[in-house]
């Protein structure tokens, strides 16, 4: 039996899948990426470092914010430049926007259907008008943030090595609390309605990689680690994690010491830092009662439930915290323009994203290295929907479908960033 999917729709980017499954066994589970390869590593080389952050965040148009400030950590490590802890602020506070309006994307507009049935997505906003409206105010809430420290909500301009351009004024950062007030129980509400939805009984056992620091939920900044023991500074993430690529293949491929498959995203960092989210955030997990270490990919979806209920939550403190601290030290100092080499990582919202760059003595890039989420994962969905298959060959071939394309979503691959 031959299963082929041309195109999975409702995931950023272009891929189709199929599979090879011979009296009930899977031979083969493949995904085919449809995209062209996008040379953006190729086009840094040569290029000022000041480019770097510009050119890097067009990689998406999802989550740029995220491939601004890695490249922009990355090259501040390499050149040894410190920054100033409002900057930092500053910088968390974006990441935490990010994940708002791109988790609200995809659980809502992108997964949800999928768990209710529901083929045509103009038939989810009719029957669920003020879920649909919850969740558009969800993503307006993240993307004014981006807007106001960024200075526009998709490939911000503002922030830049070593600080930021300009800041925002204390008025607007009160408008920003003002609204994340305002947006709490609208969150809280759609939180619960997602409590709700049920999920397909699914696990596999497998490893979870994620960042982890001492006192919060990681997002900007942490070392690697892991569910099975693994706990290393970014700086030896490639002497732990080895690119690979197959024959006839555009995209690399991510395996843990070459060998094993592994998961990224919201499901590993819940598992991995559930102890450290927001009040509201372990409380809202708790009533999900799942039994962690949750191994049912399918629950990814629920996890950045959780993470838009942190992130919304955590922003309002980190908000309230900048507006006592003087704004004004996050501009940009003079540094010392110096050779070097160095990495960084910071989560992104489908998992960690990894930069590795080296600059010479006039601040020109030598060599870059990116590794996206989804290049990590990809290996890690093929084993899993390979052993999800024969649960359900006894459905007729249109819902085995349906259920291998929910499947697909629930990782949230971001195809574009793969094909970097």
């Amino acid at each position: 039996m031959n299963i082929k999917i041309n195109h999975i729709a409702k995931i950023e980017g272009h891929t189709g899948f199929m599979a090879s499954v011979i009296k009930g066994d899977v031979k083969s589970a493949k995904f085919e990426v449809q995209e062209g390869i996008r040379l953006i590593e190729g086009i840094l080389i040569g290029r000022h470092f000041k480019d770097m952050p510009v050119i890097a965040q067009r990689i998406c148009g999802i989550c740029p914010v995220v491939h601004n400030l890695t490249s922009i950590k990355a090259i501040e490590n390499a050149m040894k430049i410190e920054v100033t802890k409002e900057t930092e602020q500053l910088r968390k506070i974006m990441e935490h926007a990010q994940f708002i309006h791109s988790h609200a994307l995809h659980l809502f507009f992108l997964s949800l259907a999928d768990f209710l049935d529901i083929e045509n997505d103009l038939d989810l906003v009719k029957e669920y008008p003020e879920e649909t409206k919850k969740a558009v105010k969800i993503r307006e809430y993240g993307m004014a943030i981006v807007k106001t420290i960024g200075g526009r909500v998709v490939h911000p301009l503002t922030n830049e090595v070593g600080g930021f351009k300009k800041v925002p004024t204390l008025e607007e950062i009160k408008q920003l609390i003002f609204l994340g007030e305002e947006i709490v129980p609208i969150a809280l509400e759609l939180a619960a309605f997602f409590k709700t939805i049920k999920t397909p009984n699914f696990s596999r056992p497998t490893e979870y990689i994620s960042l982890q620091t001492a006192g919060e939920y990681a997002i900007y900044d942490g070392n690697v680690i892991s569910n099975k023991g693994l706990h290393v500074d970014v700086q030896k993430y490639e002497e732990n994690f080895h690119e690979f690529q197959r024959p006839k293949e555009i995209i690399k491929r991510v395996l843990h010491d070459g060998k094993t498959s592994y998961m990224v995203g919201s499901i590993a960092r819940v598992n991995n830092n559930h102890a450290k989210l927001s009040p509201a955030a372990r409380k809202y997990l708790k009533e999900l009662d799942f039994n962690l270490p949750d191994f049912n990919p399918f629950h990814n979806v629920l996890y950045q439930m959780v993470e838009v209920v942190h992130c919304i939550e955590d922003s309002i403190k980190l908000l309230k915290e900048l507006s006592h601290m003087e704004l004004e030290n996050a501009i940009t100092k003079e540094y010392v323009v110096r050779e070097g080499s160095a990495a960084a990582a910071i989560e992104a919202p489908r998992g960690i994203l990894y930069y590795w760059v080296d600059i010479d003595a006039k601040g020109y890039i030598k060599n870059v290295n990116i590794i996206t989420p989804t290049a990590q994962f990809l290996t890690h969905l093929e084993d899993d929907i390979a052993a999800f298959i024969p649960g359900i060959l006894e459905k007729d071939e249109k819902a085995m479908e349906r259920k291998m394309r929910a499947f697909i979503r629930a990782y949230d691959p971001c195809i574009s960033c793969a094909v970097h």
